[in-house]
């Protein structure tokens, strides 16, 4: 019954789990403890989404219709902008920086467009719900992620002294 929902949600948690892999390598690679730090929160974040997609698939999957309270029962919210100190980004590695924001940037943007599209090929409202929530996640990740990438890219410009900029 839910065939197609199904093989979206599967694809959907093999793209959280590739950006976990992808936050926890850059986290072990961070030469700071706040960009460590931050990239690991993230890849913590991935692994929630992982955990939800895989409930609501498990539940379809046993043909059961669900409600978003029974997928989120503990709770889930969209992190708010302060929730990552960029501020302890180390900025001795600007280009690796920039390169993991750039790179994080793509990944949530193609995350928001999965789920956009995902959202219009299923039937389950719970299905529905999620991917809208998801969706927010996405976006609040990949705004904090172009602000900080700007911020980065400003201080790149002036190390090569690429003025006026």
């Amino acid at each position: 019954m839910y065939k197609e929902e199904l093989s979206i949600i599967s694809q959907a948690v093999l793209n959280e789990i590739e950006g976990y892999e992808f936050y926890k390598l850059a986290g072990n690679q961070a030469t700071s403890e706040g960009s460590k730090e931050a990239f690991l929160e993230l890849a913590n974040e991935e692994l929630k989404h992982s955990d939800y997609l895989k409930k609501l698939w498990s539940e379809l999957n046993n043909g059961n219709e669900v409600n978003l309270e029974d997928i989120l029962e503990t709770g889930i919210k969209i992190p708010s902008p302060e929730i990552y100190r960029w501020d302890k980004v180390d900025k001795n590695s600007t280009s690796v920086a920039m390169s993991v924001f750039g790179i994080g940037m793509q990944m949530e943007q193609s995350s928001v467009d999965f789920y956009k599209n995902a959202k219009t090929k299923v039937l389950s409202p719970a299905s529905k719900e999620l991917f809208d929530l998801l969706i927010q996640w996405e976006k609040s990740h990949l705004k904090q992620f172009t602000e900080q990438y700007n911020i980065l890219k400003e201080d790149w410009w002036a190390e090569q002294r690429f003025s006026p900029f």
